[in-house]
């Protein structure tokens, strides 16, 4: 399980194209007793995520590593970092990201706030949360160093994967979200919206892998990254206990192979779904 990072972004926000709801907060007590139990050792959150990190703040009963970042907005970076701390409770983060990319394009002087929160000790590990290369290359371009990338990556996505080899090479930590494409993956293939009826296809194609392997959707998504040797942390969202406990039952020692070529990569971005 040590691969496996616990979301948090339900606990403080309405998330998810499948979401069953946010977990009241003796629900996220188990959830996070359940999680450290089965080997979870990573929150990932944001003071983007609703009240995520207040919720945190009052429900973690035992030591995690934490990763929060710093959204767009008018407040100073080490203020939001500094308030982060509070609300989550702690006294240092494991790791700090830049959650909006589009700060970074118009102001790269503003790493230099993340590079100062490192120095000083406050947090181990400091990066980008992406959507696209182009945001990746124009990082690159800058040679803003950095030692943690937060992308999406899953079956369908793999967009990301010719830069991760290098990267892991050069010590930067790597996780992904989406790894179920924000629940779609668990959709009703013959209700999909129509704007994602283009990717009925591809679920049918995962689907028909999936029963030959003799495997759940879930177990094939998710292994499939789990073994990536690249990949560093897997992250999932859950909205209750049974989703979490399901979510560790599908970790399995089976080989995942399966290349999906989407003709309609717009799609793939949950932006583009609305």
């Amino acid at each position: 399980m040590g691969k496996l990072v616990l979301g948090t972004v339900q606990f403080g926000l309405q998330y998810g194209v499948n979401s069953a709801g946010r977990p009241g907060e003796d629900a996220v007590r188990d959830i996070l007793a359940a999680a450290r139990a089965g080997g979870i050792g990573t929150l990932d959150t944001s003071s983007a995520y609703g009240n995520a990190e207040e919720v945190l703040g009052r429900c973690i009963q035992a030591p995690f590593n934490i990763v929060s970042k710093y959204p767009k907005g008018e407040t100073p970076v080490k203020e939001m970092f500094e308030g982060s701390l509070q609300r989550l409770g702690v006294e240092k983060l494991y790791g700090y990201l830049l959650h909006h990319f589009e700060v970074f394009r118009a102001n790269p002087a503003v790493w230099e706030d993340f590079l100062a929160l490192k120095a000083c000790g406050k947090v181990e590990k400091i990066g980008f949360s992406l959507y696209d290369p182009s945001e990746l290359e124009f990082i690159l371009s800058k040679d803003a160093p950095f030692d943690f990338l937060q992308i999406p990556y899953n079956i369908l996505d793999r967009k990301f994967l010719p830069y991760m080899k290098e990267l892991h090479g050069k010590g930067v930590e790597i996780h992904v979200r989406s790894t179920f494409l924000q629940g779609l993956f668990f959709m009703d293939r013959d209700r999909l919206p129509e704007k994602l009826q283009p990717l009925r296809p591809y679920l049918l194609e995962l689907d028909a892998y999936a029963r030959e392997k003799g495997l759940g959707v879930a177990e094939v998504a998710l292994n499939a990254n789990l073994q990536n040797p690249y990949i560093d942390g897997v992250l999932i969202g859950v909205d209750n206990l049974e989703q979490l406990q399901a979510n560790l039952q599908s970790v399995k020692d089976v080989p995942v192979a399966l290349d999906i070529d989407v003709k309609e990569k717009e799609l793939l971005n949950p932006v583009n779904w609305k």
